[in-house]
């Protein structure tokens, strides 16, 4: 028999085979089905394996764990979670189970259906219409009428966010676009929005030991809220509630996490001539920042414990957080400081006085004045040696900071003043009076924009360093005009999805834009086609005047002396996600 050839014994089997029943056939083929199973990757050693699955998304990872129980411990190895989420920028913060002190609502008014800077009412006509600067003119504290302008919160999204609810108003409202409904959610004490989760007890992130995986399923969940509109909305301030908060129109804000603690905090401006700080475990004011600006604050910008602020009194004021005292007065500008902002290196400001001055740490010595626009610069941004500025004259300039040399000047941007920017090389995301806003990347030349009139625009694009002239038409080098709205496609343009005023304040994150109007709304985009995602309206009474978010929510502040809190983590723990 061994003789035979390996054909033969093939006939045999099937001969013998053929000759049982069909119910026996079954059976032996039930019992030969593991046999002609092979589990390649099982097989082989498990860093091999690992590096087999650190090559598949995320949703293919979810998958493979319902393979087989070796599948199962292979794709849920931190080690590929943490790869995933390292991609997307996300960390683990060691959560803290210290409880807030008891928190009343003492200082909160009700919730009903019934706010990077801004100004109060509008009580006069614009300034030059050729040359606007993208803000009606507003009233300040103090005796003189002042024309002001600033930017979009520049707090980049990408180094911030958390925080979870601790003080729901007794109406609190649970909000979702897949029900389009109203669900009152059921009051809990000391609950509120997503400023640190505070509601976990025993679960996964109280190991010591990082979870990776349940880091970026939470992280997905977040966004898939956003996509839905899914958000708990409350007020951290309304009018004259809670006690030392603002007493006027609150006009900048910014998120900021301190590096030693992990703790979120919220700074805000306002024309009481006052930076307060909140804590949004609480919502309470921790600390009232005051006695060197003699007019509105309409600027701030904070970073690496330092604080900046800027106001119409025409001074930049430089804060040690730490030491809680002024660093540095700087008072250069010959109007209004409509925006500030810093790194490491320099201060950079901008004014009412149509300049830009740059300072260097640590002395905060004069380096440059760049002048070159023709009306006043509302907005300014800085990325390491890149300078971008927004003015009323509709161009955005392009500057090297090393050496005050303007690089490019994209002339008409807008088809009016530029009233906001935020920067994120090679993107400059920018909003209008013209109520549109644009993201365009500055070396290609590319991006959309929610305005259908660019094609008509004259946008001349030109080089400060004796290099050839280029100049498009807005639009004609891949720039697509959205509507937005239900994540449409390019080219369809619907009026019922754009701001209908003034785009007074925009912000960069890594999925999503946001923009802020007078409208009285803030709409979030997708960064990458523009389509609109989100449509968040109902917070606010007044004009818009400053928008920030991170992963968890968003926050706002107007010239009705609110400041909105839209949770996206509302009922579910985020304490382990780094801001």
């Amino acid at each position: 028999m061994q003789t035979l050839p390996t054909q033969c014994f093939l006939d045999l089997a099937y001969q013998l085979l053929a000759s049982l029943p069909r119910a026996r056939l079954a059976t032996i083929q039930r019992r030969l089905a593991p046999l002609l199973q092979f589990d390649v990757v099982g097989s082989l050693p498990a860093e091999v394996s690992l590096q087999i699955f650190s090559y598949l998304p995320f949703p293919a990872l979810l998958n493979c764990a319902l393979v087989c129980r070796r599948w199962t411990i292979l794709a849920n190895d931190q080690a590929l979670w943490k790869n995933l989420c390292d991609g997307r920028g996300w960390s683990w913060r060691q959560p803290s189970f210290k409880y807030p002190p008891a928190f009343t609502q003492s200082g909160l008014d009700a919730w009903n259906d019934s706010d990077d800077e801004g100004m109060g009412d509008s009580d006069e006509e614009a300034e030059e219409e050729e040359l606007d600067s993208g803000f009606a003119s507003m009233s300040f504290a103090g005796d003189e009428q002042v024309i002001a302008s600033t930017s979009s919160n520049a707090f980049a999204p990408a180094p911030s966010r958390n925080r979870v609810s601790v003080y729901p108003p007794p109406n609190n409202k649970v909000y979702s676009s897949s029900s389009k409904k109203l669900a009152t959610a059921r009051p809990r004490a000391a609950a509120r929005h997503s400023a640190p989760s505070l509601l976990s007890s025993v679960s996964s992130s109280s190991s010591s030991k990082p979870n990776y995986k349940l880091l970026h399923q939470t992280q997905i969940k977040l966004q898939k809220r956003i996509l839905t509109s899914s958000y708990r909305l409350s007020a951290l301030q309304t009018r004259g509630a809670p006690t030392n908060s603002h007493t006027n129109t609150i006009y900048c804000l910014q998120l900021y996490t301190y590096p030693s603690s992990g703790a979120q905090v919220l700074f805000t401006g306002s024309r009481d001539k006052t930076v307060r700080e909140w804590n949004l475990s609480t919502g309470l004011v921790e600390r009232v920042i005051g006695g060197i600006h003699t007019s509105s604050v309409l600027s701030i910008c904070v970073y690496n414990g330092i604080l900046a602020s800027a106001g119409s009194d025409r001074k930049v004021v430089v804060w040690d957080l730490e030491r809680n005292k002024v660093m540095k007065v700087i008072s250069d500008h010959e109007d209004s400081v409509l925006c500030v902002r810093f790194d490491e290196k320099r201060l950079v400001s901008c004014s009412k006085d149509r300049t830009v001055r740059t300072y260097l740490f640590p002395d905060l010595e004069p380096q440059f004045v760049l002048s070159a626009h023709r009306a006043a610069v509302n907005a300014v941004s800085i990325s390491k040696t890149l300078i971008v500025s927004g003015s009323g004259d509709r161009s955005i300039r392009l500057w090297d900071a090393n050496t005050g040399k303007s690089l490019r000047t994209f002339e008409n941007h807008h088809s009016r003043g530029i009233a906001s920017i935020d920067f994120k090389p090679p993107y400059v995301l920018s909003g209008s009076s013209d109520k549109h806003l644009r993201l365009f990347d500055i070396t290609t030349l590319q991006g959309w924009s929610t305005s259908p009139d660019h094609d008509t625009l004259s946008g001349s694009v030109s080089h400060g360093l004796g290099q050839a002239v280029l100049c498009q038409t807005c639009g004609n080098s891949g720039l697509v005009t959205l509507g937005g709205g239900g994540r449409q496609g390019p080219g369809n343009v619907h009026k019922n999805v754009l701001h209908r005023d003034l785009v007074r304040s925009v912000a960069f994150g890594d999925e999503f834009v946001l923009s802020g109007s007078y409208d009285l709304s803030i709409k979030v985009w997708d960064r990458r086609t523009g389509a609109l995602v989100a449509d968040l309206s109902g917070g606010h009474t007044g004009r818009i005047f400053c928008i920030g978010f991170d992963c968890t929510k968003v926050v706002s502040c107007g010239e009705d002396q609110r400041i909105c809190i839209w949770d996206f983590a509302h009922g579910f723990d985020t304490s382990f996600i780094n801001l």
